[in-house]
């Protein structure tokens, strides 16, 4: 029965799908890439340190519904904008990824740094080729969890009437129709997979000396 519903609706699961797509890349990436420069300080200074990652623990902590609606007062905009939601996404991402980040740069090893000030790094090439590189399997961890966390969030806009997968989870429980909130659950799953998916290939792209490593270290 899923099957055939889902056929008979497959061009409104495509558009919802896309636009489940749309909300949840720009909060993933945006994620990382405020993450790496504030865990980076985070790890050189104590004090801001401890206010980044009080901070973005109480911001996670914050739940998601009453900030999708405060939002809009706070930014200005609608309160059906999709803004809102890839903002508030956003905040949550770069709560779970500033702490990722910092304890990442933080596992670097300090031998490895001072090898690489002796070999006459600048500050900037270190963090390039030495910091950043060995901060990025960790990095890569907690991408993953903000995708499949961020894919998941992402179904709560639509109670405040953003549309995305969750568009069928709101009118199934409407209706009762349980076949409907099926495919909702069954289409927002399949898109953390494949996320997770790309997410691991682009490590494997982007990260090779660490499939380099595991393998030396399996065959020992």
């Amino acid at each position: 029965m899923i099957v055939r519903w889902a056929l008979e609706n497959a061009g409104q699961i495509w558009s919802l799908t896309l636009n489940h797509l749309v909300i949840a890349a720009p909060p993933i990436v945006l994620s990382l890439v405020l993450a790496i420069p504030l865990g980076w300080w985070a790890h050189r200074h104590g004090t801001v340190r401890q206010v980044l990652l009080t901070g973005s623990g109480f911001l996670y902590a914050l739940p998601s519904l009453p900030l999708f609606v405060i939002l809009p007062v706070l930014i200005g905009t609608r309160i059906l904008d999709p803004l809102n939601v890839v903002v508030a996404l956003t905040l949550y991402g770069l709560a779970l990824m500033v702490r990722t980040a910092t304890e990442a740069f933080d596992a670097v090893d300090g031998t490895v740094r001072e090898n690489a000030v002796a070999v006459g790094h600048s500050p900037a090439q270190r963090f390039w080729r030495v910091d950043l590189p060995l901060a990025g399997p960790p990095l890569l961890a907690g991408l993953r969890v903000v995708s499949a966390s961020t894919l998941s969030l992402v179904s709560v806009g639509a109670l405040i009437g953003v549309r995305s997968l969750g568009y069928f989870f709101t009118d199934g429980y409407t209706r009762s129709f349980v076949t409907e909130i099926a495919v909702g659950i069954l289409g927002t799953v399949v898109l953390a997979l494949a996320f997770d998916a790309l997410l691991v290939l682009g490590g494997r792209i982007l990260l090779p000396w660490v499939r380099a490593t595991d393998t030396r270290t399996g065959a020992a």
